[in-house]
């Protein structure tokens, strides 16, 4: 079985200049960039699905790594919203530095299991799908990409199964049993789109829903990833 914490870091790795834009768009310079450096600072598989901007981090949360800047976001809204602050503060200070999470905190990224971890994954693929943008041809060409990305064979086939069947919110929500990992999913689930359309808002509107998040817990978190993307 492949490594999830290991995609993650695709989902959420650094942009090389150029390989921005839509798959239609970028799809040969994006093949060719993962050959020449496959795993390393490319968020491949974000670039695969399609997005333009959604999981393009900066500061301090990208060099803490992804599952670390996930665990880090997720627990400086948490904290924020225990103090009471006002997420306008946070959205106004900008890229927050942020340190890992307290071990005892129940954000500490060593917390994580491998199944969780999976989770993740899987909410930010449905999230990179809530726009509805990929259909059958659109699958097609990026498993043809996936073909020479550089993911290793289990990981590119976990890829491919999740594009090819339907999202299944139910599990996704169902696997965050405690209150850090629902503010987690939903962090995730916030890196891994700039709600531009109807769609990707209410999307994420479902997911706080589900979760059973707090209308203010939800606004730290949209101000505090707000605050860490580029």
């Amino acid at each position: 079985m492949f490594d999830a914490k290991k995609l993650l870091d695709q989902f959420l790795g650094s942009q090389v200049p150029g390989a921005g834009g839509t798959v239609r768009g970028r799809a040969e310079q994006v093949g060719q960039l993962a050959k020449d450096n496959p795993l390393a600072t490319i968020a491949i598989a974000g670039v695969l699905l399609g997005t333009d901007g959604g999981r393009k981090v900066a500061g301090s949360a990208l060099k803490l790594g992804s599952l670390a800047a996930i665990a880090g976001l997720g627990y400086q809204a948490y904290k924020n919203y225990r103090a009471g602050q006002n997420p306008a503060e946070t959205a106004e200070a900008g890229t927050p530095e942020l340190l890992p999470p307290p071990v005892d905190s129940g954000f500490h990224p060593e917390a994580v299991s491998a199944d969780f971890a999976l989770v993740l994954v899987r909410a930010m693929i449905a999230a990179a799908r809530a726009d509805g943008h990929i259909d059958a041809a659109e699958r097609v060409r990026i498993l043809d990409r996936l073909k020479v990305s550089g993911l290793a064979a289990d990981a590119a086939d976990f890829l491919e199964k999740e594009l090819a069947n339907p999202v299944d919110l139910d599990a996704i929500v169902a696997a965050a049993a405690s209150e850090e990992q629902k503010v987690e999913l939903y962090t995730a689930s916030r890196l891994a789109i700039e709600p531009k359309t109807r769609a990707e808002r209410g999307y994420l509107d479902l997911v706080a829903g589900r979760l059973g998040l707090p209308d203010s817990l939800v606004d730290h978190i949209e101000a505090t990833v707000s605050a860490a993307k580029v």
